[in-house]
């Protein structure tokens, strides 16, 4: 039997953009004589394949269906016995129904304003120049302190970095890799952490560089070319990104014009 709460239904509400299914055709079950809707199945279907990918089915739709059934069975009994009335109860309704309403206005905002695929493009040219054409694999040795990094520094020009890094870094996730933090680009490092990569040249070990996080001795151990995803293949993350966002607009503009006390 599928478990779905009602609240992790509505968190995949908000995110759906598809529109629901119109109550029509052969219910798929009467429960006292009270119908419980195909849309309905529909609904939790598409709901369950945003959620954890499952796939359309038979077996999806018959577990669906139960659940359903009780549910229903379940709240007729709790209305029967007046727990509609309940305090707690009217408030969790009453935020449920917020949440409907919520996702609705999102999935329509989404549907009426279309992000220009111009924006998509340049957002993509914009990435592109951000991370470059190479990516920088690179180790590191972080302590507080810039007298300690500068001691650790003449260490390093005759013991090995990782030996010192497993030894002093106090940066957790690298340490016991003897500072390796792997592949990447500059751009997603804090600066001038990143800045002072683009400085060395392979093999090479940086003077201390201080971050918010502490003071940094920095190896260049190896650069690769970076094959970039195309724009097709990066529009649907862009596309997202900048439907989060003017969702997020929409949502300040009415907190502007709301009178909140």
């Amino acid at each position: 039997m599928l478990n779905f709460s009602r609240f992790t239904l509505l968190s995949a509400l908000l995110l759906a953009t598809g529109a629901q299914a119109a109550d029509t055709g052969k219910p798929v079950a009467l429960v006292n004589g009270v119908a419980i809707p195909q849309s309905r199945v529909d609904l939790r279907v598409n709901v369950a394949a945003a959620q954890g990918g499952q796939t359309d089915s038979e077996e999806l739709r018959k577990a669906i269906r139960e659940d359903l059934i009780n549910l229903e069975v379940l709240s007729q009994a709790a209305d029967k016995q007046g727990l509609d009335k309940q305090d707690d109860t009217k408030q969790q309704l009453e935020l449920a129904r917020q949440s409907v309403l919520a996702s609705a206005f999102v999935q329509d905002y989404v549907k009426n304003n279309p992000i220009d695929e111009a924006v998509l493009k340049q957002d993509y040219e914009d990435m592109k120049s951000r991370v470059g054409n190479k990516e920088y694999k690179v180790s590191h040795i972080l302590v507080q302190t810039e007298d300690e990094a500068k001691v650790i520094a003449k260490r390093v020009k005759k013991e090995s970095f990782a030996k010192v890094a497993k030894q002093k870094s106090q940066d957790p996730g690298s340490k016991d890799k003897g500072g390796d933090l792997g592949f990447t680009v500059p751009g997603n490092f804090v600066q001038p952490f990143g800045e002072a990569i683009l400085k060395l040249k392979k093999g090479e070990i940086s003077a201390p560089v201080q971050t918010q996080y502490g003071w940094h001795i920095i190896k260049l151990e190896d650069t690769r070319d970076l094959k970039v995803p195309t724009f097709e293949e990066m529009k649907p993350r862009l596309e997202q990104r900048r439907k989060q966002e003017a969702v997020q607009k929409a949502i300040a503009d009415l907190r502007s014009k709301a009178r909140i006390e």
